[in-house]
């Protein structure tokens, strides 16, 4: 089946930089798209071509309706939309808007694990997001905490991170017992300022209605009517993550994020994130979402760079023991 879609004013930036957008439709739908100076000239099977049609008119009803999608974010829900025939791009936007009353960005998945992420904070009560760097896992939680709280469903946000340094040893570090632990909560404070004005941020922590601590400080607490996150739980020890497992009070929620490539404990055998995954698998009420390399939102070069390290580590693994980088090599046994 062939079809031509008239090019209205305007509509160019859903091509994508470089026709990127358009590729991604031809590749996930089966169609073929010749670009032409007035019009699109599609061929395909009639369903996808139906598909193809319901984006154009979806992002044309967004437009005039004063909704203009950055290219990244919008390459993000073509991907979704193109996953799955349920899912509209208007209907993405939608969702998207309602998560994010209050807030500076809206707050929108962009791969189907996100997706996944964001639907399972909605419903479950306790939620584990496990995977790569730049996969949005922080980022998106704080989100859904910040939309909580606005909705007013919380009446506070607790964001939480073990303090262990990545690889170096900072030594003593100066100043009031806020002062010393900022550094490893830097992050979160970046979540949140992107997300919220700075000045409403600062307000909400001189009322502790925003709290970031340290994770040695959860030990007693019973956490009510909040929702919680731990940021790089991976650094955790088994009794630091049972610990605070263990805070959830009513009303609340828990996200509980982490890296398991990137585990900067003196073992990390005992990480318990790696523990919680294998104890809590199946736990009624527990939704783990895990990621990939693919669901990177950061630079292109970091989603090329995780691939790489993985690669190199399954070679590494694969070579005869003696032969590992880092290994060193039994001698020869002496002649008798």
């Amino acid at each position: 089946m062939k079809k031509a879609l008239e090019i209205t004013p305007n509509l160019e930036p859903l091509f994508g930089t470089r026709d990127e957008n358009l590729r991604l439709l031809e590749q996930n739908l089966q169609i073929r798209i010749d670009l032409r100076s007035d019009a699109l000239h599609v061929e395909g099977a009639p369903e996808a071509i139906a598909r193809f049609e319901k984006v154009f008119a979806d992002y044309e009803h967004l437009r005039r309706n004063g909704t203009l999608l950055c290219n990244g974010e919008l390459h993000g829900m073509l991907k979704l939309v193109t996953a799955d025939p349920a899912v509209t791009l208007r209907g993405l936007v939608e969702s998207g808007k309602q998560r994010s009353a209050g807030i500076k960005r809206m707050v929108q998945p962009r791969s189907i694990n996100q997706r996944r992420y964001v639907e399972a904070i909605e419903e479950c009560d306790m939620v584990f997001g496990v995977g790569p760097a730049g996969t949005g896992k922080t980022y998106l939680a704080v989100a859904m905490a910040a939309s909580a709280l606005l909705a007013k469903k919380v009446s506070r946000i607790i964001l939480v991170r073990p303090a262990v340094e990545a690889g170096e040893r900072l030594g003593f570090l100066p100043g009031t017992l806020q002062e010393k632990v900022d550094p490893y909560l830097r992050p979160l404070y970046d979540a949140l300022y992107d997300l919220l004005e700075q000045d409403r941020v600062d307000k909400m922590m001189e009322r502790n209605v925003i709290e970031v601590a340290p994770l040695a400080f959860m030990r007693g607490r019973t956490l009510n009517d909040a929702f919680i996150i731990m940021d790089e739980a991976q650094n955790t020890t088994s009794e630091q993550m049972k610990m605070f497992l263990t805070r959830l009070g009513s009303n609340s929620k828990a996200v509980i994020t982490g890296d398991v490539t990137q585990i900067d404990l003196p073992n990390p055998k005992k990480s318990g994130l790696v523990e919680a995954v294998e104890i809590l698998r199946g736990v009624d009420g527990i939704r783990f979402c895990h990621f990939e390399d693919g669901d990177v939102v950061r630079h292109h070069l970091v989603q090329r760079v995780i691939r790489a390290y993985d690669s190199f580590g399954r070679a590494q693994r694969e070579l005869p023991l003696n032969l590992r980088e880092g290994t060193p090599v039994k001698p020869a046994p002496k002649p008798q």
